[in-house]
């Protein structure tokens, strides 16, 4: 992959190779999947062993129009998103691409009753990448936090 992340730098997966990384695709007009889910992840976190750091976490936009660097940077230092979380966007080419190494389904929703004007239909898996940038395991939006943290412990240790 090769994108943008909320500090404007270009990045690619071996920027993040070396630890664990959690992986999900979002935007951050989003009422209530995408919050919700960076929330459990924060709360997953607490169910790892004391010894154990939590794996990096990135959130990918599947929303390139709004979503700008600038945004993300804002974004993500909500209270209640995993201390470490990294915004990452791209050209609308660059993201459809992304999104296909993942097999992560999105579509732009016409909505005009919304002020925004459209929303974002998109999957929500959460994967987990191993430090060479494999598929780990992946989690659904019905995974509990004590079930995603005690899987992160299992397969991280």
């Amino acid at each position: 992959i090769t994108l943008t992340d909320h500090t404007g730098a270009r990045v690619t997966e071996a920027d993040y190779a070396g630890e664990p990384v959690l992986v999900f695709f979002g935007f951050t007009y989003c009422p209530d999947v995408c919050p919700f889910t960076l929330y459990k992840i924060d709360q997953a976190f607490d169910f790892l062993p004391d010894e154990m750091n939590p794996p990096k976490t990135i959130i990918i936009s599947i929303d390139p129009e709004r979503d700008t660097p600038e945004l993300l940077a804002t974004f993500v230092t909500n209270e209640g998103f995993p201390s470490d979380l990294v915004g990452l966007t791209g050209t609308p080419e660059e993201i459809k691409a992304t999104a296909a190494e993942f097999f992560a389904a999105y579509s732009r929703i016409e909505d005009p009753s919304s002020t925004a004007g459209y929303t974002m239909d998109h999957s929500s898996l959460i994967y987990l990448m191993d430090e060479k940038w494999n598929l780990k395991t992946f989690f659904t939006h019905e995974a509990t936090p004590e079930a995603i943290g005690s899987c992160l412990a299992t397969h991280l240790s």
